[in-house]
């Protein structure tokens, strides 16, 4: 599996890089794992839903 650094993430998601770090810290990004100080994200990872959508209000309602 190939993986990216949140940098290359950031890019391709339309986000910051600390916001790509953010996520992968709270456990958002399947698959996501520290290398140091480096965060390590699969190359074919999904962008997380957000949590303030109306999407995401829809798929999170059963969480809860």
């Amino acid at each position: 599996m190939d993986y990216v650094t949140p940098k290359d993430k950031a890019a391709e998601w339309g986000l910051t890089q600390r916001r790509v770090e953010i996520l992968c810290g709270n456990g958002r990004i399947p698959g996501a794992y520290r290398l140091g100080r480096v965060w390590a994200i699969p190359k074919d990872a999904q962008k997380p839903l957000y949590g303030r959508t109306r999407q995401a209000k829809e798929v999170f309602k059963g969480d809860r």
